[in-house]
């Protein structure tokens, strides 16, 4: 008896919301495209279950929108955690299901994000927006998010939340690969060069698998240096 209930016992579940960058791809054995999110799970043991819920082209208002996030807030638990990467669409300003003032909407979409995932006993992380890889003719990598970043920063400060500055260490990513090589990490093929895409492909913004494994990496290694309490059983479930 004693055994089938340790066989039962509830398993940490990690809930990741944000956008393209983040977000699983259909059919990922041929699609070259895949979001960081995505390769996440096998970083970790299988007590902790990878729910990736990151959906492209969403921002923090249309993912609200489309009760996404309520969907996810239902299900919370207490000792689960919640990561959040929103930017990259909150930027659309020619979209009003999307676009979001950084210093108004897109701050108390996280805020809410943030508290509602505590009052479950949640623990909700903050990331910064993935850099673009965005190098102007000097080879300098050009940032594009706008205030969009900061905002994440102020929002971890003032609320005391576990915060990793993802920007940041893509740009050292970036940075690291240089202009050309840096394509590897995106999604730059020639027409025919791919089965998947019948078209020259240069993207910028989103994910080779190399590119997203690099990046859910990264997350691991600063989920180690994290220095939040809460996040505790978050790194003894790191393989």
């Amino acid at each position: 008896m004693l055994i089938a209930t340790a066989s039962f016992a509830q398993k940490t579940t990690l809930y990741t919301i944000g956008d393209s960058t983040m977000a699983n791809k259909k059919d990922p054995d041929r699609n070259p495209e895949h979001g960081w999110a995505q390769v996440l799970q096998p970083f970790f043991k299988d007590n902790l279950i990878v729910e990736n819920k990151a959906v492209n082209g969403r921002s923090t208002k249309s993912f609200i929108n489309e009760k996404r996030w309520d969907s996810i807030y239902k299900k919370l638990k207490k000792g689960d955690y919640v990561f959040i990467e929103f930017g990259h669409n909150d930027e659309k300003i020619e979209d009003s299901t999307r676009y979001t003032n950084p210093h108004t909407s897109y701050r108390h979409n996280l805020i809410r994000f943030v508290k509602e995932s505590r009052e479950k006993g949640a623990t909700p992380i903050l990331f910064t927006s993935i850099a673009r890889r965005n190098f102007n003719e000097k080879g300098v990598l050009v940032p594009t998010h706008g205030d969009y970043p900061l905002e994440t920063r102020l929002v971890a400060q003032e609320y005391k939340v576990a915060f990793i500055d993802l920007e940041y260490y893509t740009e050292l990513l970036e940075q690291s690969f240089g202009p050309e090589k840096s394509k590897q990490l995106h999604l730059h093929f020639k027409a025919g060069e791919n089965s998947y895409y019948d078209k020259d492909k240069a993207d910028d913004t989103h994910l080779s698998l190399k590119g997203a494994t690099a990046i859910a990496q990264i997350v691991v290694n600063q989920i180690k240096t994290l220095e939040d309490p809460n996040v505790g059983k978050l790194k003894k479930s790191i393989k």
